[in-house]
């Protein structure tokens, strides 16, 4: 009796622990990759996947990072969903050779788990629109000591270097102004995670970087792991205060789960290169010029419209100076001009310097991967121009040629009348009889000319020889 009660017993404990294990297994990890620019496809991607992971209940989202840095914006889109996500986020600096280099910095010190793979680095995280410092013009030089003293006082400048705290890069106010809100920011970063303050101002200040191992050691992360499984064997037990509470991470032998960019953010990516919005924004207007200046073929306007469009989207999206893109639109509107009114290439050249000069200007930074290439844009000069010269000008020249088809064409052609008539009759004209109408009485053989046309029936005068 004993034995057929122990059984069952067993037995239920024996569920009991496989629900428990399966629970435990069913919580998932995902996977999310950032290559390049952190652009608004970046930020698009990365809030939708931190959406994603809490909507599948995952413990943890790893964030693998690979970037020269990015737009301000998206990056702080990307750390304000880090900061408010239920879920656990470790941003993993991988593969070796990656970067986490500016806007990387502030992912990886806003992030609940900060990692790094060997030969990896970060860092350099000074606004790249304003520069480093040294001096300006105009600026005083220091004194040189004397050749006695210069390696006395080189010790001593370097003691006083790593006591007293980094300067400021010297430049105008908008300078100073975003450095001290570019070090604000990664200090309240840092001091939120627990990690080095210091460290994470001479970044922004001084645009210094770490290698992975000088990073763990100077408190900048918080592990170095070869791949995401040992990530996942090294995050084991691991308990994370998030947004909604404490987590307790099981992710030891876990499968991650990779996350890939849905169409939204592939489209985003694409349009939002800004070579891809130039692009789109010239394939616009050439459309809108063609159709303006050829109504009725109907395939460039939609195309032209469509371009247009999408490429507002785009550079809606991007750091744009309106001045260079006002002088792109203003050196088009020239080369345009220069067909309607000939003025011996004033026009014409005026309209593709401001073009050149413009594209140069339209992308308003410096960041690594979102400026025009020049030969895009000297390809694209010679292209409109071609585009202005030859192919609008075609068309316009086309559009003040006589009607040479339909029976438009017969208005002003001479005919040959066939027959003695009063008032109607019959003319012959290219080969063909068509009934005509006169004011006056028409003798056989007088030659007519077309005045207009009414149905079927052409109105003529006689010619006076």
């Amino acid at each position: 009796m004993c034995q057929r009660h122990a059984m069952p017993q067993r037995l239920f404990s024996f569920l009991l622990l496989m629900l428990s294990l399966s629970a435990a297994q069913a919580r998932p990890v995902t996977v999310l990759t950032v290559q390049g620019a952190i652009s608004p496809a970046s930020a698009d991607y990365v809030i939708r996947g931190l959406k994603h992971a809490a909507e599948e209940g995952a413990q943890l989202a790893v964030i693998k990072l690979d970037t020269p840095g990015g737009l301000d914006t998206s990056m702080r889109d990307i750390i304000q969903a880090i900061l408010a996500s239920p879920v656990p986020v470790a941003t993993f600096v991988y593969p070796q050779g990656a970067r986490a280099a500016s806007a990387g910095t502030y992912i990886l010190y806003a992030s609940h788990i900060a990692a790094m793979a060997p030969a990896t680095n970060l860092g350099a995280a000074t606004p790249v629109a304003i520069g480093i410092g040294g001096p300006q013009p105009g600026q005083d030089k220091p004194a040189q000591a004397p050749a006695g003293e210069k390696d006395k006082a080189g010790q001593d400048e370097a003691e006083k270097a790593k006591k007293a705290p980094a300067a400021l890069p010297s430049g105008d106010a908008l300078t100073r102004k975003q450095v001290h809100d570019a070090t604000a920011y990664i200090r309240s970063l840092a001091e939120l995670r627990g990690r080095n303050v210091e460290w994470a101002e001479r970044a922004v200040r001084e645009a210094v970087s770490l290698s992975a191992e000088q990073a763990l050691k100077e408190n900048v992360i918080d592990l170095i792991a070869a791949d995401v499984a040992d990530l996942l064997a090294k995050l084991e037990g691991r308990t994370i205060k998030t947004a909604q509470g404490e987590v307790k991470l099981a992710t030891k032998g876990v499968g991650p789960t990779a996350l890939e960019p849905d169409w939204r953010s592939r489209l985003l990516a694409v349009i939002g290169d800004p070579s891809v919005a130039y692009i789109l924004m010239l394939i616009g207007i050439y459309g809108l010029i063609y159709e303006f200046a050829n109504p009725g073929f109907g395939v460039p306007g939609v195309i032209g419209a469509i371009s247009l469009l999408m490429a507002m989207f785009a550079l809606n999206m991007l750091p744009v100076d309106y001045a260079g893109l006002a002088l792109i639109l203003i050196g088009i509107a020239f080369m345009v001009a220069e067909v309607f009114v000939p003025s011996f290439g004033i026009l014409g050249l005026g309209g593709l310097i401001a073009f050149v000069v413009g594209s140069v200007m339209l992308i308003d930074t410096d960041i690594p991967g979102y400026g025009l290439p020049w030969g895009l844009i000297l390809s694209l000069t010679a292209s409109t121009a071609l585009f202005m010269f030859f192919v609008v000008g075609m068309a316009l020249k086309a559009r003040r040629r006589p009607v040479v088809t339909g029976a438009e064409e017969l208005v002003g052609v001479e005919a040959t009348v066939l027959e003695d008539c009063e008032t109607e009759g019959w003319a012959h004209i290219h080969g063909e009889t068509w009934r005509i109408r006169s004011p006056r009485p028409l003798t056989r053989g007088t030659r007519v000319r077309v005045k207009r046309i009414e149905g079927l029936t052409l109105d003529v005068e006689p010619i006076q020889e």
